[in-house]
């Protein structure tokens, strides 16, 4: 039975939110940051985190949280953006994806908390951030949006080869930081409902 979220819960879960409107904007100081419209930006870094940390059912109910605040209206995408409309954006299956990678990351650590688990699961969790989302974009240019000439679905896969060094590298970065963070504050006791399986 699944336990109801308590208030540190839902602190973190906004904590979170607020993470990835700071990752999604980073492009905002640095705008050359974007490679065939597809923004650089840190939410995978922090997605992973949301899981490595919170676990598989609030990490991903944190990120379920961004999408739909994005959505009513709050601008936390990238460029400071929000609205409906993103629904329709090509790139809008990367937002999609951060909840199941969240949901993944947190449900291999869940069952093994070694170094090596957390490692592997940002890996992962990194991976399906890239399958989701570069699928998603491919069709989505193909069936309503406006795709750019010459268009293909190699090309697609092409763009994403500019910040997959720096999104591995912050995965494994997230995984170490989580692993640690898990194994001093939470076991601890600082955080006593993150140490439970959610």
């Amino acid at each position: 039975m699944k336990r109801k979220l308590s208030t540190i819960d839902i602190s973190l879960v906004g904590m979170f939110v607020a993470l990835m409107a700071i990752g999604a904007n980073i492009t905002s100081i640095a705008p050359f940051m974007v490679i065939g419209g597809v923004p650089i930006t840190m939410q995978t870094f922090f997605a992973i985190l949301a899981g490595a940390i919170l676990g598989s059912r609030i990490g991903a109910i944190s990120m379920c949280v961004y999408a739909f605040v994005c959505l009513v209206g709050v601008p936390v995408f990238a460029k400071f953006s929000g609205g409906f409309t993103h629904l329709f954006s090509p790139t809008f299956g990367f937002i999609v994806s951060f909840i199941f990678t969240a949901y993944v990351t947190g449900k291999i650590i869940e069952k093994k908390r070694t170094l090596h688990a957390y490692v592997l699961a940002s890996l992962i969790g990194m991976s399906i951030n890239y399958i989701f989302g570069t699928n998603w974009m491919y069709y989505a240019y193909k069936l309503w949006a406006a795709a750019p000439e010459g268009f293909t679905y190699s090309l697609a896969w092409l763009w994403m080869i500019v910040p997959l060094p720096k999104d591995i590298i912050l995965s494994i970065a997230a995984a170490v930081f989580a692993y640690r963070f898990n194994r001093t504050l939470v076991s601890r006791g600082y955080f006593k409902s993150l140490s439970k399986t959610v």
